[in-house]
């Protein structure tokens, strides 16, 4: 009876197995002669592995029994800002996790600011509103996580965003709404408005410095006004918001400022503060690209920046796992007498040397994008393959979702390899 007993075990563990691995099969992606394919994978380049397990753990207790909450935190420049890159991951998370409503992830109103805003979420605005970027030399407002802020002292002013503006299915809802922000004078709050109707006033928490607005029932759409309760107005500075919920599931939280390097977010104020709500448990570094159009670009204070950067991460984070990628290829543009000239970014190659060196250094993992795609003026074939811009920088939204797609690939086969 025992023997019997011990081979039924052995059986439905095998088979977990064999579910599994079916359960991954990569996505299916379209096929290019400019994408290395065989190289499309996730290097873990360090001697401790605890932080990779850590991760791997809870991705598995996530994947294998839908229980536990990830947070990654996904941070870089103009491909972030768009979302089109980041979200095609996150929906594969959520693809994947069939029946798991998470949380949404950070966002902020950026159509408010006046710069693009992601597809994937609605935003309108009403009223005057000042924007502040952590690219700005002079800056009118204290920065926190998001690197962008917008300031408004009008009584008219508005934020309305609906989460889930092109799904039938209604996949994003919150029960928890945090403002990221704070108000020049007590005399000025944020007030969440549901239905067009129903006003709520928030509880501010002095721990995280944050509005929080509790619901009894789920929401995915939501509108903000200011409430001015003195004879003069005052100002109110929006730097993110985040919808919450109970549920577990896997969080993609996508932060990015078109421009926006190393040091920019190393100079924002409330950044540490803000990744308290967070608290990511991998962080996704694609900040660099316009580190290497810096004339006074230097390999050493890229690194100098970087471990800066996870310094801070490791305040609120400390079993934070890293996975860097790398730049793609670019070229830099020159107009002489009227005529446009392009020229490769001599800087894509070195760049990519470094993040090695980052990754080994920070026991992290490294996606080599740049190698992917072909190395050295591959961005060219990319751009004849309508995956990248003539900008000879950005992607087309079929590049990103393709890169998206490729570094799901990559990472969801760094994870069974390990479990």
């Amino acid at each position: 009876m025992l023997k019997r007993y011990y081979i039924i075990t052995i059986l439905l563990l095998l088979t977990s197995k064999i579910t599994m691995s079916q359960h991954f099969r990569d996505k299916e992606t379209a096929r290019y002669e400019c994408v290395s394919d065989s190289l499309n994978e996730i290097l873990f380049l360090g001697d401790d592995t605890l932080r990779m397990y850590r991760f791997i753990s809870k991705l598995d207790s996530v994947i294998s029994a839908k229980e536990s909450k990830l947070n990654i935190l996904h941070i870089g420049g103009s491909h972030v800002q768009a979302d089109v890159f980041t979200n095609r991951i996150r929906n594969n998370f959520n693809e994947m996790n069939d029946g798991l409503c998470s949380g949404r992830g950070m966002i902020f109103p950026y159509s408010a600011a006046k710069t693009n805003n992601p597809h994937n979420y609605k935003v309108s605005s009403k009223g005057e509103w000042r924007a502040t970027r952590n690219v700005n030399e002079e800056r009118n407002a204290a920065l926190g996580l998001t690197g962008i802020a917008v300031t408004t002292n009008d009584a008219s002013a508005e934020i309305t965003i609906d989460l889930n503006p092109n799904d039938t299915v209604k996949r994003w809802h919150f029960n928890r709404l945090r403002i990221l922000g704070y108000a020049s004078s007590p005399y000025v709050t944020p007030v969440l408005k549901l239905n067009d109707t129903s006003y709520h006033e928030a509880d501010f928490d002095s721990v995280t410095s944050s509005y929080l607005f509790k619901m009894t029932d789920n929401y995915d759409r939501f509108s903000i006004v200011f409430q001015q309760n003195d004879t003069v107005n005052h100002d109110f500075t929006l730097t993110g918001i985040l919808p919450e919920n109970d549920n577990d599931g896997i969080i993609y939280h996508s932060i990015g400022v078109n421009g926006a390097e190393v040091g920019s977010y190393l100079s924002c104020e409330n950044f540490v503060n803000d990744l308290e709500l967070i608290k990511p448990d991998v962080a996704v570094f694609a900040i660099g690209i316009n580190d290497t159009f810096a004339e006074e670009y230097s390999d050493s204070a890229f690194i100098a920046n970087y471990d800066s950067l996870i310094t801070m991460i490791e305040q609120v984070s400390p079993d934070c796992f890293y996975i860097f990628i790398t730049n793609n290829d670019s070229f830099r543009k020159e107009k002489i007498e009227g005529h446009t000239y392009y020229h490769v970014n001599e800087n894509g190659d070195n760049a990519r040397e470094v993040f090695y060196i980052l990754a080994e250094k920070h026991d992290a993992a490294l996606w080599d994008l740049f190698n992917i795609m072909g190395g050295m003026e591959s961005i060219m074939r990319w751009e004849e393959e309508g995956l990248a811009k003539k900008d000879k920088i950005h992607f087309t939204n079929k590049g990103y979702i393709l890169i998206g797609d490729l570094f799901f690939n990559a990472l969801m086969r760094f994870y069974s390899e390990r479990i």
